[in-house]
């Protein structure tokens, strides 16, 4: 069924996707009056907590992902099937970027425009929680992986936030390389179910 899985499709409908999401969050900030891309600033200190803040949320990962528990065993079955094809297919600069492509749309639709226009309104906890029950409903395949979705949204705010100076470089550094590490994790054991070496 997924013998002939063309990487470029994939990665041309991906790039449509995920920059939707940029055409959708400068709408949104347009009405909201909020620059989606306001606190993004390339500052080496925000580089590093994104790559040292990925370390934990990773790891995490890996202990659900190896975990023998039906409901986390169903979300990785549907991670396999479902992407280990398409993710297969990639090269690994392929998978990079669709980690930085996946983490700079989707950091700027909901790290840098919801959660700020939400707390504009709300206040800073109940911006970032109603931001990342919309990010988690966005993610949803299972209960369960929409809810540790929404944590790893609530994580995301949080870093964001990290050392008392807003910079939405943190959040996106964390999505990215979280994302190409998950997309590894997925394509190595895809491959191995297969008796393909990675």
């Amino acid at each position: 069924m997924f013998e002939n899985v063309n990487s470029r499709a994939f990665l041309k409908v991906a790039t449509y996707f995920e920059g939707s999401l940029v055409i959708i969050a400068y709408i949104i900030g347009w009405f909201g009056d909020i620059d989606p891309l306001a606190s993004l600033r390339p500052e080496f200190d925000a580089l590093i907590k994104g790559l040292l803040g990925t370390i934990p949320l990773y790891l995490f990962f890996q202990f659900c992902y190896r975990l023998p528990i039906p409901t986390l065993h169903t979300i990785r079955r549907i991670l396999i099937d479902r992407m280990g094809p398409m993710l297969e297919a990639c090269h690994w600069s392929e998978l990079l970027y669709l980690g930085l492509l996946a983490g700079f749309t989707e950091e700027t639709l909901f790290r840098g425009v919801l959660q700020p226009l939400l707390e504009s309104h709300w206040g800073w906890v109940a911006g970032l929680v109603l931001s990342n029950v919309l990010f988690a409903l966005a993610h949803f395949i299972t209960p369960l992986y929409a809810i540790l979705v929404g944590l790893t949204g609530l994580y995301l705010g949080w870093a964001m936030d990290f050392g008392g100076e807003r910079n939405l470089l943190t959040p996106i550094v964390i999505h990215a390389v979280y994302d190409f590490l998950a997309f590894i994790a997925v394509v190595q054991t895809y491959r191995s179910e297969r008796g393909v070496a990675f």
